[in-house]
């Protein structure tokens, strides 16, 4: 008998969705902390750990990397954002490998933006309770009070640049319309804030020119992006993408009038090219894989771009006038190699490097001297991190023969042919256009240590595997590639079982990964046998009709639109599969969170209790999407932990 689509065996069922999702559902409305009651805060706050969990989280909560940082522009100093106090703050490095200052506190996040070229001020950014509406401020480089440029409740105020002389830093923000950016320029000498663009529109600055242009860029989808140069005297040029709907992004070239643009639109892959007059020369070459970043220093002579191999992070620097290879001395073994900031002359330039065994460490190249130095090394206290499970590239099949990537971390114990039957965690990363990469990762690392298989699919719809890999899963299209959820627990059960015993499956993750576990849970209930979501979509109408304003437009795009797709939406949505739940399920939400809104973990957990399904729910009163607090984090992870060795280990 042949087997029936998934998108025709959904439609076939109709009506009967949208009548489950409606009895599921409950009524919410809006999103951030104000949306939901003090005494739900209160009934579904976090309850203390198990002694043992806890101390084992405490103490791997310790094995972090500070951020790669922002260099002085004579190259003698390095801010870093740093969460090792409790929450990101940002510390100042006086030299290599020296002690490193705290300059900023408190328990709001902030890290650093920028170092102003006269080396008078550090700009940062400071958020409230994961709101993800920053604000923008000024700090002396010794230290000191904080300086408010612009912080506005319900407002994102996001950084552009300094300009060259240090008198003004360019912004974008949301404050004229929710769902609307204009651009704003700040002089640091007396505070005047003047308005440089208003056009209705998701607009923000994608570079500045030395003679006070501004390469403009225009969000049109999740993906797509139309740039425009907007001109001393205001007037505004189309170049790029204008109603193409297609993936660019670009930055002003070494030439006039030349742009450096990556795309997918002659290319499976993204990649690289300069641009002039309509006209695109090759800067790459046919790549196999995605270029994910790219930029330049500020004379526009060297380019430095990453190229995303499989998930693992090459980076490199081409001369733009010559346009020869310029060698990076990158040290041998690592999974991740990338490029931090540059000084502003362009002689120094920082170079990250990530393995699976230690954590990231912050390298200064100078260009000059061809010297390499070592400015930041993390410590790893109490821990032997060269034992770590490094993740291995593997892949399951789909059911329509489709391989499907996916990392592995095994515990030793979990390896070769007489090893016991593990159980396997499965997690699905967020986005949906996102990608799960190999690294250190202590947390993961966690898992192992308990006995854990980890494994990090990129099904279709993820980042990294080409235009029409990230495309897959666009609008209805989901409904065509949402079983690679279900199939990577049909191989793993299927492939790893010894015996006749076959490995108990868990599924976790966050935003997009939450919305996929609670997928898992429902729509494929069986396939695993408990689940944890973390900010999860429980409800694709819902969540669309209450995420905030600047994100709806651009989430349509991805998802489907409420009123054209809404049927495809319900059919794609966990609470229309309520009443398939059986297997036991976690639930965590920050109650400021602005992208998913609180109200979509209370409707799954009400539906789920409602069933008598065993679920449980967390809710983070100051936290956001997803934890950031260290304690909070904690508690999550804690918690998350403890809920698989019950449900998976327990015998």
């Amino acid at each position: 008998m042949p087997r029936l689509s998934p998108r025709f065996i959904l439609a076939s069922l109709g009506a009967a969705f949208v009548a489950s999702s409606a009895l599921a559902q409950t009524a919410y409305s809006g999103h951030g902390a104000e949306s939901v009651s003090a005494a739900t805060l209160e009934q579904f706050r976090p309850k203390p750990l198990p002694a043992d969990i806890s101390r084992r989280i405490q103490s791997v909560l310790d094995l972090r990397a500070p951020g790669s940082g922002l260099l002085s522009p004579d190259g003698k100093h390095l801010y870093f954002s740093w969460r090792v106090s409790g929450s990101d703050q940002v510390w100042r490095l006086d030299g290599p490998d020296r002690f490193p200052l705290q300059m900023t506190g408190g328990e709001d996040r902030t890290l650093p933006l920028a170092v102003t070229p006269d080396s008078k001020w550090l700009v940062v950014s400071r958020d409230r309770k994961g709101e993800e509406n920053p604000g923008i401020y000024l700090q002396p480089v010794a230290g000191g009070t904080l300086k408010a440029v612009q912080h506005l409740p319900k407002v994102q105020t996001r950084f552009a640049f300094v300009s060259d002389d240090s008198r003004f830093i360019y912004f974008s923000a949301n404050d004229q319309k929710p769902d609307s950016y204009a651009i704003y320029r700040y002089e640091i000498a007396t505070g005047a804030k003047t308005t440089v663009f208003d056009q209705p529109g998701l607009w923000d600055i994608a570079d500045h020119a030395s003679d006070g242009r501004l390469l403009l860029v225009k969000e049109t989808g999740s993906q797509s992006r139309e740039y425009s140069l907007l001109d001393r005297d205001g007037a505004l040029k189309p170049l790029l993408g204008q109603g193409e709907q297609e993936s660019y992004e670009a930055k002003f070239g070494h030439a006039p009038g030349e742009l450096l643009v990556s795309t997918t639109k002659f290319s499976d892959f993204r990649r690289l090219y300069r641009w002039k007059a309509g006209k695109f020369e090759p800067l790459t070459g046919a790549l196999k894989w995605n270029v994910e970043a790219f930029g330049t220093d500020d004379a526009r002579r060297r380019l430095y771009y990453t190229v995303n191999e499989a998930g693992y992070s090459r980076s490199h620097a081409l001369d733009l006038v010559s346009g020869k290879p310029l060698s990076l001395p990158w040290p041998a073994g690592a999974d991740h190699q990338n490029i931090g900031s540059q000084t502003y002359d362009g002689r120094y330039v920082v170079l990250s490097v990530g393995t699976a065994k230690a954590p990231r460490q912050s390298l200064v190249w100078d260009w000059k001297t061809r010297k390499l130095t070592r400015w930041v090394t993390p410590s790893t206290p109490e821990e032997d991190t060269t034992r770590y499970a490094a993740a291995k590239l593997e892949s399951y099949p789909a059911r329509d023969g489709t391989p499907i990537p996916m990392f592995v971390r095994r515990p030793a114990q979990c390896e070769g042919a007489d090893a016991p039957v593990c159980p396997v965690l499965v997690h699905f990363h967020g986005g949906p256009e996102a990608q799960s990469r190999p690294g250190f990762s202590p947390l993961w690392q966690m898992f192992v240590d308990a006995g854990f298989i980890v494994v990090d699919p990129n099904v279709r719809g993820s980042d990294g595997y080409g235009r029409a890999w990230l495309d897959a899963d666009n609008g209805p299209r989901r409904l065509d590639v949402i079983t690679d959820i279900e199939d990577a627990s049909i191989y793993i059960r299927k492939a790893w079982a010894k015996n006749g015993v076959v490995p108990k499956v868990g599924v976790f993750g966050g935003s997009y990964g939450g919305y996929s576990t609670l997928i898992a849970m429902t729509m494929f209930a069986g396939a695993y046998d408990a689940g944890a979501s973390a900010v999860g979509i429980a409800n694709l109408n819902t969540f669309l009709k209450n995420t905030a304003p600047y994100r709806r437009a651009l989430r349509i795009s991805e998802y489907g639109d409420p009123e054209r797709d809404h049927d495809a939406l319900v059919k794609l949505s966990a609470t229309s599969y309520i009443d398939r739940l059986k297997a036991p399920l976690l639930i965590s939400q920050g109650a400021s969170d602005p992208r998913v809104p609180v109200g979509e973990a209370l409707q799954m957990y009400e539906a789920a209790k409602a069933r008598g399904t065993p679920v449980e729910l967390m809710i983070f009163a100051d936290e956001g999407h997803g934890t950031s607090r260290r304690e909070n984090q904690a508690l999550e992870w804690g918690h998350i932990l403890r809920f698989f060795q019950q449900h998976l280990l327990a015998h």
